[in-house]
């Protein structure tokens, strides 16, 4: 595993050139359920903003949030910021030097926690994100339900015993998620190329897809909403959501059970109304229906309509379309407002 990670794997992406626990634990929490070609952009803009954990610490969340924008499941970006002002309050600014350490801190949990340890410190632990569990349950055909946290604790403890015992744990560490996001992918793994094919159970069975094995799926449900969009010259109104829930801390739009709903509020407010395409956008656990509501108002618009606006939604504020970048918006909403 070692020589081919040295031979065949990854080494050109920019968190591989360093052993600062800052950019390594930046680009493990942002690698989470997301594609390497998506965060790369993120991780550079990241840093020229935050180039430390200090100045990230330092940070309002409206800051933290706003650079998160698009890159999804944002309670990543909230456990950041946490986390940042934990290693400044609790450890002098420099991240624990171990994965018994690491751990507790917000939004690292084990695998993560060893991974900064591997390749940061030197530290022999194992990691199990995803790629390495393909690997290993497809390598040693390991037939238990992953959805039990007995069993996941089982392959927890046979990739402690795979460790190598002396040099080479970050070539090892790396190989093992190189392997898992190149050759032995999901679907239609490249079996012939593997270094482990030999070894690996599952491909001497012809059952490699059948691997890792993890049967309670998340149940998906649908839900539907109305947005209102409303604008008055070139500003735009926007709430910013509760700390808890989906998109909590970003800034939206008003939301509402429904287009009915949303156009009683409105009642008999001036100007121009325009109902939009509905957005469908997918969420972890459920598919959201989103129908926009688009309402101009005109440059001369009585106060107590608008102090109802403040009424209404306490946290609520115009920010001009020019302004938006630095207001964290999720996806849908950046993407209609462009």
């Amino acid at each position: 595993m070692i020589d081919w990670q040295k031979r065949h794997g990854r080494h050109a992406l920019p968190w591989q050139q360093t052993r600062d626990p800052y950019r390594v634990w930046l680009s493990e929490i942002m690698l989470q359920q997301t594609q390497v070609a998506t965060v790369l952009g993120y991780y550079d803009r990241f840093l020229a903003r935050f180039p430390d954990v200090a100045s990230l610490a330092a940070a309002p969340l409206d800051d933290v949030l706003a650079l998160w924008a698009g890159l999804g499941y944002y309670s990543r970006a909230r456990n950041l910021h946490r986390c940042a002002q934990a290693v400044m309050s609790e450890f002098g600014g420099a991240f624990p030097p171990s994965a018994a350490h690491l751990v507790s801190l917000p939004g690292i949990g084990r695998s993560t926690a060893a991974a900064i340890a591997a390749f940061c410190f030197g530290e022999r632990t194992a990691i199990l994100d995803g790629n390495v569990k393909r690997v290993l349950t497809r390598v040693l055909a390991f037939e238990d339900d992953l959805a039990s946290t007995t069993h996941e604790r089982r392959l927890w403890a046979i990739a402690e015993q795979l460790l190598p015992q002396d040099q080479g744990i970050e070539a090892y560490t790396q190989g093992l998620m190189d392997l898992g996001a190149t050759l032995c992918s999901m679907r239609q793994p490249l079996c012939n190329s593997c270094p482990l094919s030999d070894l690996c159970e599952a491909h001497r069975q012809d059952r490699t897809e059948q691997f890792p094995v993890k049967t309670r799926k998340v149940k998906r449900s649908r839900r539907a909403n109305a947005l209102l969009w409303l604008q008055q010259g070139d500003a735009v109104w926007l709430v910013q959501r509760p700390d808890t829930g989906v998109w909590a801390g970003l800034w939206s739009m008003p939301e509402f059970e429904d287009l009915e709903a949303a156009q009683a509020w409105l009642g008999d407010w001036p100007g121009e109304r325009q109902p939009l395409p509905v957005v469908r956008h997918v969420l972890t656990h459920f598919d959201w229906e989103l129908s926009p509501l688009r309402h101009t108002l005109p440059e001369r618009t009585g106060p107590k309509r608008l102090e109802r606006l403040q009424r209404t939604w306490p946290t609520g504020k115009w920010v001009a379309l020019a302004d938006l970048a630095a207001h964290g918006l999720p996806a849908p909403v950046a993407k209609l407002l462009r």
